[in-house]
């Protein structure tokens, strides 16, 4: 595994109407401003579905999440590009076959507003290989 304590990943994403539909359908959220647009014709995105950004990173590095906190700071809008940036603070051995991992993140909108901040904690299985 190549993560190191102090990396930041980068990535973005834009949100479309077919996100929020989709979402809309798993999640249940289904509020009116995910469902009728307003009058620039965008739907409001789904708080947990912008929150999927950072989880990125345990889907890339197999992270098994045991917390997760977010700050939601302004709403996202179908259309908008979220720039998602993860610094990890910590990554510490805990035995053989499992590393701590500790990260902060914070996502920007197009126009450079962060929408959303926060941080995650978890574990990442490794793989251990016995000598032959």
């Amino acid at each position: 595994m190549n993560l190191q304590a102090g990396e930041i990943i980068r990535f973005e994403r834009t949100f479309t109407e077919e996100d929020v539909e989709v979402f809309t359908k798993v999640s249940m959220d289904e509020g009116d401003h995910h469902i009728n647009p307003d009058e620039r014709g965008r739907l409001v995105v789904q708080g947990l579905l912008t929150a999927t950004l950072p989880t990125k990173v345990g889907g890339d590095y197999n992270v098994l999440a045991r917390t997760m906190n977010f700050e939601f700071l302004r709403p996202v809008f179908t259309g908008d590009t979220i720039s998602c940036e993860v610094t990890i603070e910590k990554l510490e051995k805990k035995d053989i076959n499992r590393l701590s991992i500790f990260a902060t993140f914070l996502c920007m909108n197009q126009n450079e507003k962060q929408v959303l901040s926060g941080n995650f904690a978890g574990v990442i299985l490794t793989e251990h290989q016995p000598n032959s």
